[in-house]
């Protein structure tokens, strides 16, 4: 199945035109032509089954013939706030390979020691999007604004709340913490590690420090383990 993914579209849809880029896509790449099936996502856990109606590499309209409400394939909610890494591609591997797993939500956190604190959410975007497709997801993540440390950990948290730490404390296992089916908050730091302080308010707030192993793992490594270990207990 080749999946498209359009926000914007609903229940009410009857007729929808891809954009050029889309268009092109699908009559010059995938040779698609008039009467063809063309299945389409909102990523709100719809799939809409269409056909093409004119197959114009500038404006490819297709007619929904059908819609059909798909079951999140997995049975938790995950939430993972990590700080962006040094190098940007470091970061969208992370979110490519979270979002092929199985995750919810992810917000960047801006840290006392990460390097960096600009991020372009668009292309952030694009790229979970593009996992999401490429992984058959019709429940895609939520890819929140980047917002820092103190901001994020004075939310309204609920369920299991966990911060990963390199400093040589007491922590338990993340996988001896987790339990299935349960909404589950995870904190992961930049290269230079959370701060001192940060891990002190995150204990006032609740969370539980815990271990990922006995290696030291990049940040972006620390965040595909933390999703990997989350699926797993729920298996």
């Amino acid at each position: 199945m080749q999946l498209f993914y359009n926000s914007n579209i609903n229940s009410k849809t009857e007729q929808f035109s891809f954009d050029k880029t889309e268009s092109r896509h699908i009559v010059r790449v995938l040779r698609k032509k008039e009467g063809d099936t063309i299945f389409i996502t909102n990523g709100l856990g719809t799939l809409f089954t269409s056909k093409i109606v004119i197959a114009n590499d500038k404006r490819c309209l297709v007619k929904i013939t059908n819609s059909e409400d798909k079951p999140k394939p997995w049975n938790y909610y995950l939430h993972i706030a990590i700080a962006p890494t040094k190098l940007n591609d470091r970061f969208e591997w992370f979110l490519e390979k979270a979002t092929e797993i199985g995750i919810d939500e992810i917000t960047p956190i801006i840290c006392d020691h990460s390097e960096r604190k600009i991020l372009k959410l668009d292309r952030m975007e694009k790229i979970v999007h593009a996992a999401a497709k490429q992984s058959l997801k019709f429940h895609f993540p939520k890819l929140n604004e980047p917002v820092t440390f103190n901001q994020f950990i004075k939310s309204d948290f609920k369920g299991l709340l966990f911060i990963a730490h390199c400093e040589d404390t007491d922590k338990k296992s993340l996988k001896s913490q987790l339990k299935p089916t349960s909404n589950t908050t995870i904190l992961i730091g930049p290269e230079g590690d959370f701060s001192t302080k940060e891990i002190e308010q995150s204990l006032e707030h609740k969370f539980i420090p815990v271990s990922l192993g006995e290696s030291r793992l990049r940040t972006e490594t620390a965040g595909i383990v933390a999703a990997h270990s989350v699926a797993f207990v729920n298996e």
